[in-house]
């Protein structure tokens, strides 16, 4: 569907890969993005090869414990259908140009992380028709195979499994509710309709919530009209199976409200908004005195100098506040900054995606905001972007008082 380690993946050459999800094994890199297969997928496999490896009992009762190997056999192609529906997603978007993440394979199906935004309607309807227009494209390519074997037999069964689930797959995820590919063409229609993507991603996101509603209570009633067919065993089963679709097609509704609502409100994240207000000092100033200074001009941040007024380094909040006051008269602000290094300037116009990009290239606590000519305009603390990114995604204000430097 679109869109035994220490939980930090590694490359080949034993550099931290921060694309990896925890536990996922990478299994290449087509066109670039990588591939990943979620620990989720190995419990999916081994169900998918118990419970098929029955039905093929029935057909070809001759295999023996032999069907199990052609079981897995149909897990790994049908997963590899998955993979071709998500490389669909993910060609279509790099030739939008819009970046993509990764692909994981997990418990149910796949997801393309596509990290940012199809500029318009029309591009966002044809990313996500792509996958399930490729997955009946495959469903169409198994259909015509089938016509050149023998049905009761190892290639016809294959064959007539993987046709029908790559249908299956198709159809559900054409159904019009997000986070499915039918969820976001609708998103589509609707934001083309009203020129409003959020509108569209509202209305898909409550068409996902009723989808989720539908399939919690209509797969087991659907198996429960047909009790006289199926087994207990078998009712019990599509009630659980209900029960966790219903539940991961909720929360993707409910996770991709949320991140709409927090695209939109991204621009407004911006370096001249939070900007702490600071006083200067040189190096050998008392830490005590430009408390004292800081104090007197209801400044929130310390910016160190040289003696032409150059800034060279920030004072840090948490070395401060690790001082005694007792101790601050005779401690220059030197002992408690850290010098300016390349990145921690960050622009007034800087805001949204370019923000946390920046901050994210250069992890620090504090960062110096400049304006336009170059000239310190204040600090910008990560704990005040951390707290407005929070506030943003919950839908307050993201403008938010800082607390002083000192205790």
């Amino acid at each position: 569907m679109s869109s035994g380690d220490s939980g930090k993946g590694e490359t080949t050459a034993g550099a931290p890969d921060p694309e990896r999800p925890p536990g996922a094994l990478r299994m290449g890199r087509p066109f670039g993005v990588p591939v990943y297969v979620t620990p989720s997928w190995f419990l999916v496999a081994a169900l998918i090869t118990w419970l098929f490896g029955g039905q093929i009992d029935n057909v070809l009762p001759g295999l023996g414990n032999a069907r199990y190997l052609v079981s897995l056999f149909f897990a790994i192609a049908f997963y590899g259908s998955v993979l071709i529906h998500e490389l669909a997603h993910t060609v279509l978007a790099l030739r939008f140009k819009l970046p993509v993440l990764r692909i994981q394979l997990q418990f149910f199906g796949g997801v393309s992380e596509i990290t940012k935004e199809a500029e318009t309607a029309g591009r966002e309807f044809w990313l996500a028709f792509a996958g399930p227009l490729l997955s009946l494209v495959l469903g169409g390519v198994f259909l015509g195979a089938m016509q050149l074997v023998t049905p009761a037999t190892v290639p016809g069964v294959l064959l007539t499994a993987l046709m029908l689930s790559n249908f299956v797959v198709a159809a559900f995820n054409l159904l019009p509710g997000l986070p499915l590919d039918g969820g976001r063409m609708l998103r589509a229609v609707v934001w083309k309709l009203t020129g409003r993507p959020m509108t569209g991603t509202v209305a898909a996101a409550w068409a996902g919530r009723a989808l989720a509603l539908a399939v919690l209570v209509g797969m087991p009633a659907l198996s429960a009209a047909q009790a006289a067919q199926i087994g207990t065993g078998e009712l019990l089963t599509d009630a659980v199976l209900g029960a966790i679709l219903a539940a991961i097609i909720w929360n993707g509704a409910n996770t991709s409200l949320r991140n709409a609502r927090l695209r939109e409100r991204l621009p407004e994240l911006s370096a001249g908004v939070l900007t702490r207000p600071a006083v200067s000092v040189t190096a050998d100033t008392p830490l005590a005195e430009a408390l004292r200074r800081l104090d007197e001009a209801g400044a929130l941040g310390i910016i160190v100098t040289d003696s032409a007024g150059t800034p060279i380094a920030l004072v840090r909040e948490r070395a401060v506040r690790a001082v005694p006051e007792h101790r601050r008269p005779w401690m220059q602000v030197s002992e408690v900054s850290v010098p300016l290094a390349p990145g921690s300037r960050v622009p007034t116009a800087l805001a949204g995606e370019e923000l946390l990009d920046a901050l994210r290239a250069v992890p620090s606590a504090e960062y110096l905001v400049v304006g336009p000519d170059d000239e310190p305009v204040g600090v910008l603390a990560a704990v005040d972007v951390e707290r407005a990114f929070s506030r943003a995604m919950s839908g307050e204000e993201i403008l938010v008082a800082a607390p002083p430097p000192a205790a």
